[in-house]
């Protein structure tokens, strides 16, 4: 029944255009972003105007949803179908990634040690690779790209390891102060989150110009640095996003508009903050460390 708080019934929303409006701006924004890399003008265009009209869909839909929440038209049905649905999306990113991390392991642990000779490929390697070297990391047989240096461990990428475990206390402390009705804790909290989220993106920004310039590691670097970019690019693009949500959060903090028993959307924000903490560990150990 719509508009009802009532736990024996479920809250049907009125009918919405924003499923339709979704579909549309990420269709532009997906033919202009082919037009675009196809060397089509109006490409760059198309994909601005589809990503504009995203960026609206975004707000607008949005917007319905927390004045339905501040209007109690949720109940305690609609909150549980929020956090599977949270839980769900982030399984999917789990998942997202882990093909990623997975493509890393057989690059690192099969196909290297085959091109280098290993098991039934010994002859192919004498007959077409005589002179390569199948230790990590890699540009592969071919030596694509030319001459180039990983990115060590330490430096930038501890930096931003500290600053994303850093994040991660942060918006707890900022939980904290949420389940005690805090608000001027919960503020801080989100502040510092959002400043060292952001300081972390400053910094990634700044090591792809050093990476560039300096190590001659780009995406053209064979396989080394085609997983280098996909796993730190596409981790960069999650933090990111992470910190425009928290900004969003923080923006309805500021306004009150939760409380100790009222706050998924926070929640839904702390456990996606939670998970780019995680994925990084893993980058900071697979990508840059080992």
């Amino acid at each position: 029944m719509s508009g009802t708080t009532s736990n024996d019934n479920y809250y049907i929303p009125d009918s919405s255009p924003w499923p339709i409006i979704g579909m549309v701006s990420l269709l532009t924004t997906l033919i202009g972003l082919a037009l675009f890399m196809n060397g089509v003008s109006v490409g760059k265009w198309v994909m601005i105007a589809g990503l504009l009209l995203f960026v609206f869909l975004l707000y607008s839909w949005f917007r319905d949803v927390i004045d339905e929440n501040l209007n109690d038209k949720y109940n305690k049905q609609v909150d549980t179908s929020f956090r599977m649905g949270m839980f769900w999306f982030i399984a999917s990113e789990v998942f997202f990634f882990l093909t990623f991390f997975g493509a890393l392991f057989y690059i690192r642990t099969i196909a290297l040690p085959w091109l280098g000779g290993e098991g039934y490929l010994g002859e192919t390697r004498a007959l077409l690779y005589p002179d390569f070297d199948p230790t990590w990391p890699s540009q592969g047989p071919g030596e694509m790209g030319g001459e180039m240096s990983p990115m060590g461990p330490w430096g930038i990428p501890a930096i931003n390891t500290l600053l994303l475990l850093s994040s991660g206390a942060t918006i707890t402390w900022a939980h904290w102060g949420l389940k005690v009705d805090n608000n001027k804790q919960l503020v801080n909290g989100l502040i510092a989150t959002i400043v060292l989220g952001l300081l972390f993106v400053v910094f990634q920004v700044w090591e792809y110009g050093h990476a560039y310039a300096e190590l001659n590691l780009t995406l053209g670097s064979g396989v080394y640095g085609s997983t280098f970019y996909m796993l730190t690019g596409f981790h960069g693009f999650h933090v990111t996003m992470g910190a425009i949500m928290l900004i969003a959060i923080l923006g309805r903090a500021m306004k009150r508009h939760f409380s100790a028993h009222n706050h998924f959307a926070f929640e839904a924000v702390a456990w996606y903050w939670h998970f780019v903490d995680v994925v990084w560990l893993g980058l900071f150990v697979f990508v840059y460390w080992l």
